[in-house]
């Protein structure tokens, strides 16, 4: 850890990493904030089991974030710090159990302060839920990427692909899997959009900063190195039922209920979680609740512009309260 960041962390009113119980499980979470008194924004990472840019290693690594903000980070169980073997009993709902048990935790630790979620792709998923059991402990929600239906198997995917320059081969292969949902197929898929479209990374827009991120990590304070090679290497590895759940997911119903301020940012060439998709929804679900902003030169992944968004809404929302 260099000086700088050193003196970030020691300045800071808040910065701590804690063990807390989180769906029955002892976690540890990162709490980071210049001022006590400042908003709190409890990140809900991708994946399932990508825990960046912020999880509990990034200690001190954002200070223009948590001058404004504190920042609570959580490694979800089964990746980085909390990396364990993740059997097949696990569901969607017992994350989404934990996201509630963690926005408990810190309202009440912070009974005063507004209180927001941001959740990435996956994150999204939990960030919905804990919005509609937890309407009464969250003051808004700002996701990248939502996740909405059919995820892998939806129409976009398909004429992308189809479009791309996929081998013939693999396009023909492509077209048997509408009827083939499986956990590997759906690796497949997402490969296929990786490497053959812009719908995770958009080539004419500017990435984000990650070296730096990724230096940073492994200078933590409160990472080991088996916590640094746990962001990709761990309990997710081998699950197949959360795979299976994240491609049969539905979220169409659950989004129209949100009662709380609720902000969807979408990158222009997303097929991951397909703008046009959640831009459909959006001209039907009549909510008021919700809003979309769309990011141009933008993939499912953010780049420079699309982390600089995300901080200018939930800004936007801490200023309207």
């Amino acid at each position: 850890m260099n000086r700088q960041r050193k003196k970030i962390i020691e300045s800071s009113e808040i910065s701590e990493v804690c063990t807390v119980t989180l769906g029955g499980y002892p976690q540890k979470i990162m709490l980071d904030g210049r001022y006590r008194s400042n908003p709190i924004v409890i990140c809900l990472h991708g994946g399932p089991g990508s825990p960046v840019p912020f999880s509990v290693g990034c200690r001190g690594l954002f200070p223009d974030i948590t001058e404004k903000y504190t920042l609570v980070c959580w490694d979800q169980l089964g990746c980085g710090i909390n990396n364990r073997p993740l059997d097949e009993s696990f569901r969607i709902e017992h994350f989404a159990d934990m996201t509630v048990d963690l926005v408990r935790e810190i309202r009440t630790r912070f009974p005063d302060n507004r209180l927001y979620l941001f959740g990435m792709s996956w994150g999204s998923i939990l960030a919905a839920k804990a919005a509609l059991r937890a309407a009464d402990m969250i003051d808004g929600v700002v996701i990248y990427g939502q996740v909405l239906r059919d995820l892998a198997y939806n129409d976009y995917v398909f004429e992308a692909l189809e479009r791309s320059e996929l081998p013939a081969s693999k396009k023909k292969k492509l077209s048997a899997m509408r009827d083939q949902r499986t956990e590997k197929n759906t690796r497949q898929i997402m490969g296929w959009i990786g490497k053959f479209t812009e719908g995770y990374n958009c080539r004419s827009g500017e990435p984000a900063p990650m070296k730096g991120i990724i230096t940073g990590l492994l200078r933590s304070p409160d990472y080991r190195f088996r916590d640094f090679r746990a962001i990709m290497n761990n309990g997710y590895r081998k699950n197949k039922s959360l795979m299976i759940e994240l491609f049969t997911v539905d979220l169409r119903q659950e989004l129209a209920g949100v009662a709380v301020p609720y902000v969807i940012i979408q990158g222009d060439t997303d097929l991951v979680t397909p703008t046009q998709e959640v831009r459909a929804f959006m001209d039907g679900c009549g909510s008021g609740m919700i809003r979309l902003v769309e990011v141009k030169n933008s993939g499912h992944i953010p780049g420079k512009e699309g982390m600089e968004r995300i901080f200018v809404e939930l800004g936007d929302l801490a200023a309207r309260e």
